[in-house]
Protein backbone atom coordinates (compact mmCIF):
# COMPACT_ATOMS: atom_id res chain seq x y z
CA UNK A 1 0.00 0.00 0.00
CA UNK A 2 1.07 3.57 -0.68
CA UNK A 3 -0.16 6.56 1.25
CA UNK A 4 -0.23 10.33 0.63
CA UNK A 5 -0.15 12.62 3.66
CA UNK A 6 -1.87 15.68 2.28
CA UNK A 7 -1.19 17.88 5.28
CA UNK A 8 2.06 18.13 7.24
CA UNK A 9 3.46 21.07 9.24
CA UNK A 10 7.05 19.98 8.75
CA UNK A 11 8.68 23.15 10.05
CA UNK A 12 6.79 23.13 13.32
CA UNK A 13 9.09 23.70 16.30
CA UNK A 14 8.35 20.14 17.45
CA UNK A 15 10.18 18.81 14.37
CA UNK A 16 13.18 21.14 14.57
CA UNK A 17 16.31 19.59 13.02
CA UNK A 18 14.40 16.35 12.40
CA UNK A 19 12.72 17.24 9.13
CA UNK A 20 14.60 14.79 6.89
CA UNK A 21 14.29 12.00 9.46
CA UNK A 22 10.53 12.59 9.70
CA UNK A 23 10.18 12.12 5.94
CA UNK A 24 12.45 9.05 5.95
CA UNK A 25 10.32 7.44 8.67
CA UNK A 26 7.18 8.25 6.69
CA UNK A 27 8.61 6.61 3.58
CA UNK A 28 9.49 3.51 5.60
CA UNK A 29 5.84 3.32 6.73
CA UNK A 30 4.58 3.45 3.14
CA UNK A 31 3.79 7.17 3.15
CA UNK A 32 5.55 7.92 -0.11
CA UNK A 33 4.24 11.45 -0.67
CA UNK A 34 3.68 14.46 1.59
CA UNK A 35 2.19 17.90 1.12
CA UNK A 36 3.85 20.47 3.37
CA UNK A 37 1.50 23.16 4.66
CA UNK A 38 2.47 26.84 4.66
CA UNK A 39 1.06 29.40 7.08
CA UNK A 40 2.98 32.42 5.80
CA UNK A 41 5.44 33.33 3.08
CA UNK A 42 8.50 32.56 5.19
CA UNK A 43 7.26 29.03 5.87
CA UNK A 44 6.38 28.66 2.19
CA UNK A 45 9.99 29.37 1.33
CA UNK A 46 11.29 26.83 3.87
CA UNK A 47 8.92 24.21 2.50
CA UNK A 48 9.88 24.96 -1.08
CA UNK A 49 13.60 24.67 -0.36
CA UNK A 50 13.03 21.34 1.39
CA UNK A 51 10.87 19.97 -1.43
CA UNK A 52 13.54 20.75 -3.99
CA UNK A 53 15.80 18.27 -2.21
CA UNK A 54 13.33 15.53 -1.21
CA UNK A 55 11.46 13.35 -3.70
CA UNK A 56 7.75 12.96 -3.04
CA UNK A 57 7.44 16.23 -1.12
CA UNK A 58 5.30 19.11 -2.34
CA UNK A 59 4.13 22.35 -0.77
CA UNK A 60 1.35 24.86 -0.49
CA UNK A 61 2.10 28.59 -0.47
CA UNK A 62 -0.08 31.17 1.16
CA UNK A 63 -1.16 33.08 4.25
CA UNK A 64 -3.12 31.54 7.12
CA UNK A 65 -5.89 33.72 8.59
CA UNK A 66 -3.91 33.92 11.85
CA UNK A 67 -1.17 35.69 9.86
CA UNK A 68 -3.42 37.94 7.80
CA UNK A 69 -2.62 41.02 9.87
CA UNK A 70 1.10 40.53 9.37
CA UNK A 71 1.36 40.67 5.59
CA UNK A 72 3.72 43.20 4.06
CA UNK A 73 2.87 45.74 1.40
CA UNK A 74 4.22 43.51 -1.38
CA UNK A 75 2.98 40.16 -0.07
CA UNK A 76 0.86 39.44 -3.13
CA UNK A 77 3.82 39.91 -5.44
CA UNK A 78 5.97 37.67 -3.24
CA UNK A 79 3.29 34.98 -3.14
CA UNK A 80 2.84 35.16 -6.90
CA UNK A 81 6.55 34.42 -7.33
CA UNK A 82 6.32 31.41 -5.02
CA UNK A 83 3.30 30.07 -6.92
CA UNK A 84 5.44 29.77 -10.03
CA UNK A 85 7.69 27.16 -8.39
CA UNK A 86 7.10 23.64 -9.68
CA UNK A 87 6.77 22.13 -6.19
CA UNK A 88 4.01 24.54 -5.11
CA UNK A 89 0.74 22.77 -5.89
CA UNK A 90 -1.91 24.67 -3.91
CA UNK A 91 -2.65 28.08 -2.40
CA UNK A 92 -2.95 28.22 1.36
CA UNK A 93 -3.40 27.48 4.07
CA UNK A 94 -5.99 30.21 3.57
CA UNK A 95 -9.45 30.93 4.88
CA UNK A 96 -11.11 32.36 7.97
CA UNK A 97 -10.73 31.78 11.72
CA UNK A 98 -13.30 33.57 13.86
CA UNK A 99 -12.50 31.40 16.87
CA UNK A 100 -9.19 32.93 17.89
CA UNK A 101 -9.34 36.14 15.85
CA UNK A 102 -5.57 36.52 15.82
CA UNK A 103 -6.16 38.87 12.87
CA UNK A 104 -9.10 41.29 12.48
CA UNK A 105 -11.96 39.65 10.60
CA UNK A 106 -12.07 42.27 7.85
CA UNK A 107 -8.36 41.73 7.22
CA UNK A 108 -8.85 37.95 7.19
CA UNK A 109 -11.57 38.31 4.56
CA UNK A 110 -9.45 40.67 2.45
CA UNK A 111 -6.41 38.36 2.47
CA UNK A 112 -8.60 35.32 1.79
CA UNK A 113 -10.36 37.00 -1.15
CA UNK A 114 -7.03 38.01 -2.67
CA UNK A 115 -5.77 34.43 -2.42
CA UNK A 116 -8.95 33.13 -4.05
CA UNK A 117 -8.26 35.52 -6.93
CA UNK A 118 -4.68 34.25 -7.19
CA UNK A 119 -5.93 30.66 -7.23
CA UNK A 120 -8.03 31.50 -10.26
CA UNK A 121 -5.19 33.36 -11.97
CA UNK A 122 -2.64 30.57 -11.45
CA UNK A 123 -5.17 27.74 -11.85
CA UNK A 124 -4.29 26.17 -8.51
CA UNK A 125 -6.52 24.50 -5.91
CA UNK A 126 -7.10 26.20 -2.58
CA UNK A 127 -6.06 24.67 0.74
CA UNK A 128 -8.75 25.85 3.12
CA UNK A 129 -8.76 26.58 6.85
CA UNK A 130 -12.01 27.41 8.64
CA UNK A 131 -12.96 27.69 12.28
CA UNK A 132 -16.19 29.20 13.58
CA UNK A 133 -16.58 31.06 10.28
CA UNK A 134 -18.39 28.53 8.13
CA UNK A 135 -21.24 30.70 6.80
CA UNK A 136 -18.92 33.55 5.81
CA UNK A 137 -16.38 31.20 4.24
CA UNK A 138 -18.98 29.36 2.17
CA UNK A 139 -20.39 32.69 0.96
CA UNK A 140 -16.93 33.86 -0.13
CA UNK A 141 -16.23 30.58 -1.91
CA UNK A 142 -19.51 30.87 -3.79
CA UNK A 143 -18.61 34.42 -4.76
CA UNK A 144 -15.20 33.34 -6.06
CA UNK A 145 -15.46 29.61 -6.84
CA UNK A 146 -12.01 28.04 -7.16
CA UNK A 147 -11.70 26.84 -10.75
CA UNK A 148 -9.31 24.05 -9.76
CA UNK A 149 -11.23 23.09 -6.65
CA UNK A 150 -9.61 22.65 -3.31
CA UNK A 151 -9.69 20.87 0.02
CA UNK A 152 -11.47 21.55 3.28
CA UNK A 153 -8.31 20.97 5.31
CA UNK A 154 -8.69 19.21 8.65
CA UNK A 155 -12.47 19.01 8.34
CA UNK A 156 -14.11 18.65 11.75
CA UNK A 157 -17.66 19.70 10.91
CA UNK A 158 -21.02 18.00 10.72
CA UNK A 159 -22.96 16.38 7.89
CA UNK A 160 -24.54 19.63 6.66
CA UNK A 161 -21.17 21.37 6.45
CA UNK A 162 -19.70 18.35 4.69
CA UNK A 163 -22.44 18.42 2.07
CA UNK A 164 -22.01 22.16 1.54
CA UNK A 165 -18.32 21.72 0.75
CA UNK A 166 -19.07 18.76 -1.51
CA UNK A 167 -21.58 20.87 -3.45
CA UNK A 168 -18.72 23.26 -4.22
CA UNK A 169 -16.72 20.36 -5.66
CA UNK A 170 -14.19 20.30 -2.84
CA UNK A 171 -12.27 17.40 -1.38
CA UNK A 172 -12.51 16.72 2.34
CA UNK A 173 -9.38 16.38 4.48
CA UNK A 174 -9.74 13.79 7.23
CA UNK A 175 -7.28 13.84 10.15
CA UNK A 176 -6.87 12.12 13.49
CA UNK A 177 -9.88 14.11 14.68
CA UNK A 178 -11.85 11.16 13.31
CA UNK A 179 -10.12 8.91 15.86
CA UNK A 180 -11.17 11.02 18.86
CA UNK A 181 -13.96 9.39 20.84
CA UNK A 182 -14.48 12.61 22.83
CA UNK A 183 -15.00 15.22 20.12
CA UNK A 184 -15.02 13.36 16.80
CA UNK A 185 -18.57 12.03 16.96
CA UNK A 186 -20.10 14.50 14.49
CA UNK A 187 -17.33 13.75 12.00
CA UNK A 188 -17.74 10.00 12.51
CA UNK A 189 -21.38 10.41 11.51
CA UNK A 190 -20.64 12.78 8.63
CA UNK A 191 -18.08 10.48 7.03
CA UNK A 192 -20.90 8.13 6.09
CA UNK A 193 -21.90 10.79 3.52
CA UNK A 194 -18.40 11.34 2.13
CA UNK A 195 -18.03 9.85 -1.37
CA UNK A 196 -14.90 7.74 -1.74
CA UNK A 197 -13.69 9.93 -4.60
CA UNK A 198 -13.67 13.02 -2.33
CA UNK A 199 -11.72 11.54 0.60
CA UNK A 200 -8.24 12.83 1.35
CA UNK A 201 -6.15 11.80 4.36
CA UNK A 202 -3.83 14.12 6.23
CA UNK A 203 -2.09 13.96 9.60
CA UNK A 204 -1.79 17.71 10.26
CA UNK A 205 1.33 16.57 12.10
CA UNK A 206 2.64 17.30 14.67
CA UNK A 207 -0.93 17.98 15.82
CA UNK A 208 -3.99 15.70 16.19
CA UNK A 209 -2.29 12.42 17.02
CA UNK A 210 -4.88 9.65 16.50
CA UNK A 211 -6.16 8.61 19.93
CA UNK A 212 -6.55 5.05 18.66
CA UNK A 213 -2.76 4.61 18.78
CA UNK A 214 -1.41 2.91 21.91
CA UNK A 215 0.96 3.62 23.48
CA UNK A 216 0.58 7.30 22.76
CA UNK A 217 3.51 8.71 20.75
CA UNK A 218 5.13 11.94 21.81
CA UNK A 219 3.71 13.77 18.80
CA UNK A 220 2.02 13.03 15.51
CA UNK A 221 4.07 12.27 12.36
CA UNK A 222 3.19 11.36 8.78
CA UNK A 223 4.27 7.77 9.49
CA UNK A 224 1.07 7.46 11.55
CA UNK A 225 -1.24 8.25 8.62
CA UNK A 226 -2.34 4.58 8.21
CA UNK A 227 -4.00 4.79 11.65
CA UNK A 228 -6.39 7.40 10.25
CA UNK A 229 -6.97 5.19 7.22
CA UNK A 230 -7.81 2.29 9.52
CA UNK A 231 -10.52 4.33 11.24
CA UNK A 232 -11.96 5.40 7.88
CA UNK A 233 -12.03 1.74 6.81
CA UNK A 234 -13.75 0.71 10.04
CA UNK A 235 -16.44 3.37 9.75
CA UNK A 236 -17.13 2.97 6.02
CA UNK A 237 -16.75 -0.78 5.55
CA UNK A 238 -13.97 -0.42 2.99
CA UNK A 239 -10.75 -2.38 3.11
CA UNK A 240 -7.63 -0.61 4.33
CA UNK A 241 -6.05 -1.07 0.90
CA UNK A 242 -9.04 0.60 -0.76
CA UNK A 243 -8.84 3.58 1.58
CA UNK A 244 -5.10 3.92 1.03
CA UNK A 245 -5.26 3.81 -2.75
CA UNK A 246 -8.40 5.91 -3.14
CA UNK A 247 -7.09 8.68 -0.90
CA UNK A 248 -3.72 8.55 -2.66
CA UNK A 249 -5.32 8.94 -6.06
CA UNK A 250 -7.62 11.70 -4.81
CA UNK A 251 -4.62 13.63 -3.47
CA UNK A 252 -2.97 13.39 -6.88
CA UNK A 253 -6.10 14.65 -8.60
CA UNK A 254 -6.49 17.55 -6.17
CA UNK A 255 -2.88 18.61 -6.68
CA UNK A 256 -2.91 18.02 -10.45
CA UNK A 257 -0.19 15.40 -10.22
CA UNK A 258 0.03 12.60 -12.80
CA UNK A 259 -2.30 9.79 -11.80
CA UNK A 260 -2.92 6.42 -13.40
CA UNK A 261 -6.33 4.81 -13.48
CA UNK A 262 -7.51 3.72 -10.06
CA UNK A 263 -6.26 0.23 -9.43
CA UNK A 264 -8.47 -2.45 -7.93
CA UNK A 265 -7.23 -2.41 -4.35
CA UNK A 266 -8.63 -5.27 -2.26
Amino acid sequence: MRWFDCGLNLFSAQFAAQESAIIAAANAAGVTDCLLISSDLAESQKNLSFCQQHTGCYSTAGVHPHQAANVGADWLQQLALQLQASHVLAIGECGLDFNRDFSPRDQQKKVFAEQLALAKQYQLPVYLHERDAFATQIAMLKEQPPLRGGIAHCFTGDTNQLKAYLELGLYIGITGWLCDERRGQALQQAIQYLPADRLILETDAPYLTPRTIRPRPRHNTPALLPAIGSEVARLTGQSLAQVAEQSYQNSCRLLQLPVEDLIDAH
